[in-house]
């Protein structure tokens, strides 16, 4: 997932890090602003009902810098004055005061985030590559404005601190916590050198990006005839067929270079020559030696890591980044992982052997490698459980697994989504709904729906939040958007998906929700601005609702016949549930003990290839499959700070998750009315105005707690 950085989050000082893409020097955005923002239509204000709506209409790539810079300027502007406040510090005049800035980058900065990764082109990537430093140098301007931080500090060690709500109390902690964190206590040529490292990590973020939208945006494995489809659904087959078109090359089909191609090919092509040289393709994106290659960009991401965390105090990256997370330091997440990785690894063995015993029989005379492992698996599901994905697929519709989302969003959280048709979008192929509470129907926000691949997408499914909620002045909701990268099929039928892309659809939604629920008046600690190993564990909650009876038998119907899938066909996903469970796990736990362990080298020099591999053979991977992210490939972790040191993530929600649907199971079902409440009231709507952990005890009390 990815979520758009708010630029107040940079007046709160988390930017001097998280979002290096995002900032620029006080004296070149006063030299570049001459342009009055009023001129640049990314700089209005957006017009329409609840606030206003984006712009998509009006957005060219030349405005982008000379609106980042006026808008940067203005927020600097803001900024300024609330330090030089010749008036004693309050929490009104300071805290309150910066959460009223920015509203200008954050509307130019949303658009310029969107349009990086969504709509890129080479003109683009020239944007970027020039903005990248500048908005970093941006960001350290306001971490770094001591004047500013005095305010804040006098604030935060003030007695009249306790007569502040708990949300004000929790925005003084986070707002000097991260000044603190940033860089604020240190001094002036240590501050230099800080955002001299942050502008240089900003650039190499936006150079990795870039090489591995390139890789797979450019890269194909062409399909010839009908006979290099062979063992692909009719589905796949169109799939394939529409990719080719979209490209305008002239062949059978294409697989291009995303996981929503490759996974599906893969998993049922028969032609093994072929899966070979497209999961070659796949997993070597940023590491073929050529200009697009990531090899060389990691060391120095990872040196400019190390250097800044010993610059503030930590022992490394990784202790740096886990402070203020759940897990609080990288010996928790490490004992984690490495708790679960034995049993994981014993498991994938036993797929392993399963999958050779299978192809022995058949007498293939082949060794099964990572090529191989997705059609084995299939092979094997079939002949184990006799459940083949290709006969539960043609109940997989895309549109009616968006219905079902509408469906379980209104019964657990009594919303309502509407369609609505005369709103920009920035691209023909997006939709976008009107959200309301199903029982009020007062407004709650509005959710775009961006489902396709395409050329200059980065790929994979993530959520974005356009405009934060927020009550500072006046009730502003929430705008957010889910995009996937889907392969369109043939025109007029429905695009069938996998039960995993189903899952995939539910656990991005998760996200959507949790900023829709949003119910705080600080937009800095609104919708998903949480910890980074606590923002999963909403989405991953909600994939839970993927196979409930309800969804299964409302909206899991046949595209042909419109019948409901059949309850003997339900008996068989149940019973298969856990089937392939060491290799989904293996290949997500590698990659995140391969991230945890290249930032905990502190300043060792690395070879990103050569610590991977040796890294792999310390742990005893197996040969027959490979990180679910390759190191050059690894977006998550070298396409900005996000989430470094911290792919961990998902496994540390993913302990809370299994805990918090057992209080609906404890109870009347999934769809426990009472439960719900205390889930949207306790998790959903506070946003980070508690702590995570006291805001799950508050969810799940326990007598121990």
């Amino acid at each position: 997932m990815k979520m758009l950085f708010s630029l107040r989050t940079v007046a709160v000082a988390l930017i001097a890090m998280a979002a290096a893409i995002f900032m620029t020097t006080n004296n070149e955005i006063l030299t570049n602003a001459a342009e009055p923002a009023a001129a640049n239509p990314l700089t209005e204000k957006w017009t329409g009902p609840y606030g206003g709506i984006p712009p998509f209409d009006k957005v060219k790539v030349s405005d982008f810098e000379p609106a980042l810079e006026a808008a940067m300027a203005e927020n600097l502007a803001e900024i300024d004055a609330i330090a030089n406040n010749k008036a004693a510090p309050t929490f009104e005049n300071t805290i309150a005061a910066m959460e009223k800035t920015g509203h200008t980058l954050d509307r130019v900065s949303t658009i310029y985030g969107i349009w990086s990764g969504s709509m890129s082109t080479p003109e683009m990537d020239a944007v970027n590559t020039r903005m990248a430093p500048k908005l970093a140098a941006f960001g350290d301007k306001i971490s770094q404005n001591e004047a500013l931080f005095k305010r804040i500090e006098a604030i935060y060690n003030s007695p009249e601190k306790k007569k502040l709500t708990s949300e004000q109390q929790r925005l003084v902690w986070l707002n000097y916590t991260n000044f603190v964190r940033s860089g604020a206590k240190l001094g002036a040529e240590q501050k230099k050198r800080l955002s001299e490292i942050n502008q240089a990590l900003a650039g190499h973020f936006t150079k990795f990006s870039q090489n591995l939208l390139a890789d797979e945006s450019g890269p194909y494995i062409t399909l010839d005839t009908e006979a290099d489809m062979a063992g692909l659904s009719q589905s796949l087959r169109d799939a394939a067929a529409a990719a080719a078109k979209s490209k305008n090359v002239k062949a059978a089909g294409i697989i291009r270079n995303t996981r929503s191609s490759v996974d599906p090919f893969l998993t049922y092509s028969d032609r093994r020559d072929l899966s070979e040289k497209v999961w070659k393709m796949f997993i070597n994106r940023g590491d073929n030696g050529d200009s697009h290659d990531n090899n060389g960009i990691i060391p120095e991401i990872l040196k400019l890591r190390a250097e800044r965390a010993k610059l503030l105090g930590y022992a490394t990256h990784a202790h740096w980044r886990l402070e203020n997370a759940m897990a609080k330091n990288p010996d928790n997440a490490m004992k984690l992982m490495e708790g679960v990785w034995p049993a994981a690894l014993a498991r994938v063995k036993e797929e392993v052997a399963d999958m050779q015993a299978l192809a022995d029989k058949e007498g293939t005379k082949i060794k099964i490698e990572p090529w191989d492992y997705r059609f084995y698996m299939e092979r094997v599901r079939k002949q184990r459980y006799d459940l083949d994905q290709n006969e539960v697929k043609p109940y997989l519709q895309l549109d009616k697994m968006r219905e079902a989302m509408f469906w379980v969003a209104g019964e657990l959280f009594d919303f309502s989504f509407t369609r609505v048709d005369n709103v920009p979008v920035y691209h023909a192929d997006m939709s976008v709904y009107e959200v309301k509470n199903k029982t009020t129907g007062k407004h709650i926000g509005r959710w775009y729906f961006d489902p396709y691949a395409r050329d200059g997408k980065r790929s994979g499914a993530w959520m974005n939040a356009y405009r934060s909620q927020e009550r500072v002045d006046g009730d502003i909701t929430t705008i957010v958007s889910n995009n996937s990268n889907f392969v369109k099929g043939k025109p007029g039928e429905p695009v069938l998906i996998s039960w995993d892309d189903a899952t995939t659809m539910f656990h991005e939604f998760g996200h959507a929700l949790h900023g829709l629920s949003s119910n705080v008046t600080y937009p800095t600690l609104s919708g998903t601005n949480v910890a980074r190993d606590y923002v999963e564990f909403p989405s991953q909650l909600l994939e839970h609702w993927v196979s409930t009876p309800e969804v299964l038998s409302k909206f899991m119907l046949h595209y042909q016949t419109g019948k409901p899938i059949p309850q003997a066909l339900v008996d068989k996903i149940n019973k298969a549930a856990t089937f392939n469970q060491g290799f989904a796990t293996l290949e997500y736990l590698s990659s995140a003990l391969v991230d945890m362990k290249l930032h905990l080298a502190g300043d060792k020099p690395i070879n990103a290839d050569a610590f991977e591999k040796e890294t792999l053979a310390s742990l005893g991977m197996p040969s027959e499959l490979v990180m679910r992210h390759r190191t050059p490939q690894f977006g998550h972790v070298f396409s900005s700070d996000g989430y470094s040191a911290g792919y961990y993530s998902y496994l540390w929600s993913d302990v809370l998750t299994a805990d918090a649907f057992g209080a609906f199971t404890e109870g009347k079902g999934p769809y426990d009315k009472d439960v719900a409440k205390r889930l949207t009231k306790y998790i959903f709507s506070v946003g980070n105005t508690v702590d995570p952990a006291e805001a799950y005890r508050n969810f799940r009390p326990r007598p121990e707690c």
